[in-house]
């Protein structure tokens, strides 16, 4: 028996079982105002992108749920079900070690996604699971190849806008593990020419709230 566990505008996630295994059924939903075999088309593409770019973050290094199975005409992908804390929670809980350790290893997980030419374009501490003492990443319905700094820079803009304001009392203990992180990986000079990025694309953002 399958649970709606959440509706999005372009998906439903279902609690689902795949033989014996606890898992995840993700499934596109049609757009009733696009054409029928365009908008076939458009899921189908999308939900191979996904499961293509979880299988090659994985390969990278980067904890991702198992995909069980993926079935391009009904845009649905059958995964892995990861029961744990989001990262979310754990950073508005007490007790900062834990935390600073697992804000390293998310900027070592983005870096390893960069390093394979992948951006996640949703990373927020909802999209980080702690499973058995190892942290996860989920959520690949809006990732996509890029070498480009610029989206590589979005991807890290995004992660530090959120803790800034989800958990805007430990940013100055947490962002700069994140860096770190992402350091160790990609090294120092990549990462600040990422930084860099990030620092333009606040400037622009700032000038274009003025204007």
């Amino acid at each position: 028996m399958e649970k709606l566990i959440r509706k999005g505008a372009e998906a439903s996630i279902y609690l689902s079982k795949w033989f014996e295994f606890s898992a995840i059924r993700k499934e596109r939903l049609p757009k009733p105002y696009r054409q029928k075999s365009l908008d076939d088309a458009i899921r189908t593409q999308r939900t191979l992108r996904e499961a293509l770019l979880i299988a090659k973050a994985r390969e990278a290094g980067v904890p991702t749920p198992l995909i069980y199975f993926v079935d391009p005409k009904k845009a649905e992908i059958i995964m892995q079900n990861l029961e744990g804390k989001r990262l979310k929670e754990i950073f508005l809980e007490d007790g900062i070690a834990l935390k600073k350790k697992l804000a390293k290893d998310v900027g070592m997980m983005v870096a390893k996604l960069h390093s394979a030419g992948i951006v996640h374009g949703d990373l927020t501490t909802s999209n980080f699971i702690f499973n058995n003492n190892k942290l996860f990443l989920i959520d690949f319905g809006l990732a996509s190849q890029s070498t480009k700094q610029e989206d590589m820079g979005v991807d890290l803009k995004l992660i530090k806008e959120v803790l800034n304001s989800a958990h805007h009392n430990n940013f100055q203990k947490l962002y700069p593990q994140i860096v770190a992180g992402y350091e160790e990986v990609a090294g120092k000079k990549r990462t600040r020419k990422i930084l860099e990025v990030v620092s333009e694309i606040e400037r622009r953002g700032r000038y274009a709230r003025v204007e």
